[in-house]
């Protein structure tokens, strides 16, 4: 399986690693193309410019729009509310991770590992499987 990944990251040595990172993961998928953008608006932009975005990974603490607020604006979205994310973030509050889980959302905590993205993309692409 081939997917098409959009990393939304203000930080751009962080989108570096988590490039690098998708990339050299070992894994039955992969990886086609990776889009990038710095912030939630960016992120929403180049949505509507790839319509092949399987996955997204992304930060919440960003300028211009946040990624708790591009992905509001995705779930809301019929063209896009299919697209599985992980968000990948600093936050280390209990209750934010929880109601970020319970959105159907993945969840990497920074400093990521590779294990634990792998296992996160694995996880939330293999529930999406049968809907490509």
């Amino acid at each position: 399986m081939k997917i098409n990944v959009l990393i939304v990251e203000d930080d751009a040595a962080m989108r570096v690693v988590l490039k690098n990172t998708v990339q050299s993961v070992e894994m039955d998928i992969e990886i086609e193309n990776i889009y990038e953008a710095e912030n939630g608006k960016e992120g929403i932009k180049a949505l509507k410019d790839n319509e092949s975005i399987d996955l997204m990974l992304v930060d919440i603490y960003m300028p211009v729009m946040d990624g708790l607020d591009m992905l509001d604006y995705v779930h809301d979205h019929p063209d896009f509310q299919h697209i599985p994310a992980i968000v990948v973030s600093t936050e280390n509050d209990e209750e934010r991770i929880d109601a970020i889980l319970r959105q159907g959302l993945g969840f990497v905590p920074k400093p990521l590992t590779h294990v634990l993205l792998k296992d996160q993309i694995v996880s939330m692409i293999g529930e999406n499987a049968d809907e490509k």
